[in-house]
């Protein structure tokens, strides 16, 4: 009788492990990756920073003038500053910083401005936690600001593009025939330009500038790689017997691409959005040095970098600092994520457990 229970007992059990859908098995999986896990942690902390800065709660007076010029960060002390600057006396090396940043000449007067009538204003701070811009500026303020446009240019350039190129894959890869040549067309003339020849296309075509605008441009020239990978994963899987055994109890087309063939090609899709994340981050960071990215009453890490160049000729470190550390805290937290994400979706791990 105890021998009877058992047997039932284990089918039971039997029964519930192979009737684990998919994604219940990828999340256990990805539980027990603690690097991913708690990569998906630091991302998250992200997250709850950019919905803080979007609904003013933190960052809301980036652009208010807290600091005296170049404040330097509160661990070097209220010195620093005139200690770093020594490079513009007669003694310091023959830079001539005109050519590096236009409005150089003008800093030296503006600062004797402001000098005069800091009387007349709200005391200014002689240090602040990360240190501030040559205007004053907060810079942790700035980056927290800049990690809400740059984030959200980064990763919904990337979900476009990834939409574009998955859609347009499954669909040269699933049909072929005409539909798969006319698509192999259209993804040859994109990758036969240069990507910023594309990029100066487009910018030229939208003739506005803004964070909805680098999305469109970044993700109307990416998606090209998306589509190559996934309409090879769609040609591999769509002959195989658990499609055609789909295909023989009536799903419908469209059952058998989206709901049976994508989720065993999700990993490829994961490690390419995590790939067009960081290099979208990147490329908005040239396109704003370049005066085709974010507008000049927003910040984004790209426009604090570009800001940056003339500041650190001077020895104001500090902003340039402070956004290759977020950039750098965010990115590298994003690819383990992603990384941790596709290996719990990989369908040639399941079979190992």
């Amino acid at each position: 009788m105890n021998t009877v229970t058992l047997s039932a007992d284990g089918a039971a059990a039997d029964a519930q492990q192979k009737s684990e859908g998919v994604w219940h098995a990828a999340w256990r999986r990805f539980k027990a990756d603690r690097v991913g896990l708690y990569a998906s942690f630091v991302v998250l902390f992200f997250a709850l920073l950019i919905v803080l800065s979007a609904t003013g709660l933190v960052a809301a007076n980036w652009q208010k003038e807290v600091g005296v010029p170049n404040t330097p960060p509160t661990l070097l002390g209220p010195g620093a500053a005139q200690a770093t600057s020594a490079v513009e006396g007669p003694k310091g090396p023959n830079v001539d910083l005109s050519d590096i940043d236009p409005l150089a000449p003008r800093y030296k007067e503006w600062e004797e401005r402001a000098k005069q009538f800091q009387t007349l204003e709200e005391p200014r701070a002689e240090t602040l936690p990360f240190g501030g811009d040559r205007l004053g500026r907060d810079v942790l303020a700035k980056a927290i600001k800049g990690t809400e446009v740059s984030v959200f240019v980064g990763v919904a350039a990337a979900l476009v593009a990834a939409l574009i190129g998955t859609v347009l894959g499954a669909l040269g890869g699933f049909f072929g025939g005409k539909v798969g040549d006319g698509l192999e067309w259209l993804y040859n003339v994109f990758e036969s330009i240069p990507n910023i020849l594309l990029i100066f296309a487009f910018a030229a075509a939208l003739k506005t500038r803004g964070v909805e605008t680098v999305v469109i441009i970044l993700a109307l020239t990416g998606w090209t790689g998306m589509y190559r990978q996934v309409r090879a994963e769609f040609i591999k899987h769509s002959t195989r017997e658990y499609v055609r055994s789909a295909e023989a109890i009536g799903a419908s087309t469209l059952s058998r691409m989206f709901r049976h063939i994508l989720p065993n090609v999700s990993h490829v899709v994961l490690v390419r959005v995590s790939l067009l994340t960081v290099g979208f981050i990147k490329a908005e960071v040239i396109l704003s040095y370049l005066g085709i990215g974010v507008r000049v009453d927003q910040v984004s890490w790209g426009s604090m970098l570009a800001e940056a160049q003339a500041e650190l000729i001077l020895g104001f470190w500090w902003q340039l600092a402070t956004a290759t550390l977020f950039m750098a805290v965010f990115v590298t937290a994003f690819s383990l994520m992603t990384d941790a994400l596709r290996d719990a979706l990989d369908p040639k791990l399941r079979g190992l457990e």
